[in-house]
């Protein structure tokens, strides 16, 4: 019998070794089960649906007994004026998101990690990150009131000056602003547990040392943290960018209104009234298929490039 030499030695070998760790460790991985199961179940399952965008669905004559169409769908959804409309309004707010959003918690990250008085730290983390955990329900309904052209503070403020109110969320100038603004707020809190959490594994002798040979906190934060940031940065920024066509439905259903849909639709909304009001199942699930192919594009070219800037990556 031929016994297998070279790389394909060592590859049987790490294999092996790496079974007999599985195997080890196996009340450890069994933590993992409840996990892939949900995956399966909720994900990859559900995949099976994406026939439905290359059908002529029918309810009653479910997904296997309607007619097969191809891609008609797909030429039906780029011809029509209304998708490129909620198309860009999903790339000008993601995008808006992406740039004021993506450096907030950083920002907030490295402020809180040269807080040295920790009684001030934790207060201000805890009350950053306690809206994470409200619903864009509440939310919107809070900012509907604050907001309000009749009794918001902002526009009782405004009148006071002399000035006429403003109905925000029903003016297509100032929707955007605060779609991104209100994301921020909710969000920025959150975003920093990642960040603070990196930030502890950085040795402090390194600082110690920088300080002995006379930098500053300037210049500890753009020559040793940021740096010792950079993969996570990567990471987030990689995922965000991916998230750049997968809008956030919840935060913009419960805020616009018929007088902003010119900026304020977008793909999960548009895909909302086609799919269940309009009861236009196969036009949907294309819309949505066109919108994941595209979110996993942008992964895989973000990653790439992120690979040859840097070396950090997803893979």
């Amino acid at each position: 019998m031929v016994q297998p030499t070279g790389k394909s030695a060592q590859s049987i070998h790490r294999k092996k070794g790496i079974l007999h760790e599985y195997v080890k460790q196996k009340y450890l991985v069994l933590l993992f089960v409840p996990a892939i199961m949900y995956y399966i179940v909720f994900h990859y399952v559900p995949m099976y649906g994406l026939l439905i965008a290359f059908k002529d669905y029918s309810f009653s004559r479910g997904i296997w007994g309607s007619d097969w169409v191809g891609f008609a769908h797909f030429r039906d959804l780029f011809s029509l004026g209304s998708f490129w409309e909620v198309f860009r309004n999903t790339l000008i707010i993601s995008t808006y998101k992406l740039v004021f959003g993506f450096p907030a918690p950083i920002m907030l990250s490295l402020l809180l990690n040269e807080v040295r008085v920790m009684f001030f730290k934790r207060v201000v983390q805890t009350v950053s990150y306690m809206p994470h955990f409200l619903s864009w329900v509440v939310i919107a309904g809070l900012f509907t009131q604050f907001l309000s052209p009749s009794i918001g503070p902002i526009n009782i403020i405004l009148q006071s000056l002399g000035m006429q109110p403003i109905y925000f969320l029903a003016d297509s100038n100032w929707f955007r602003s605060i779609v991104v603004a209100t994301d921020i707020w909710k969000e920025i809190g959150w975003g920093t547990i990642i960040y603070l959490a990196a930030l502890s594994g950085i040795n402090p002798e390194i600082y110690e040392a920088s300080t002995v040979d006379g930098a500053n906190r300037f210049h500890n934060i753009f020559y040793i943290t940021l740096p010792s940031l950079a993969p996570v940065i990567t990471i987030m920024f990689i995922f965000a960018v991916g998230r750049i066509v997968n809008d956030d439905f919840d935060q913009i259903f419960n805020m616009y209104n018929a007088a902003v849909y010119n900026v304020g639709d977008v793909l999960s909304t548009y895909t909302y009234r086609r799919g269940l009001i309009e009861m236009e199942y196969s036009f949907a699930t294309a819309v949505g298929l066109f919108k994941n192919v595209i979110a996993f594009t942008l992964i895989v070219i973000t990653n790439a490039v992120s690979k040859k800037v840097n070396d950090y990556g997803l893979w």
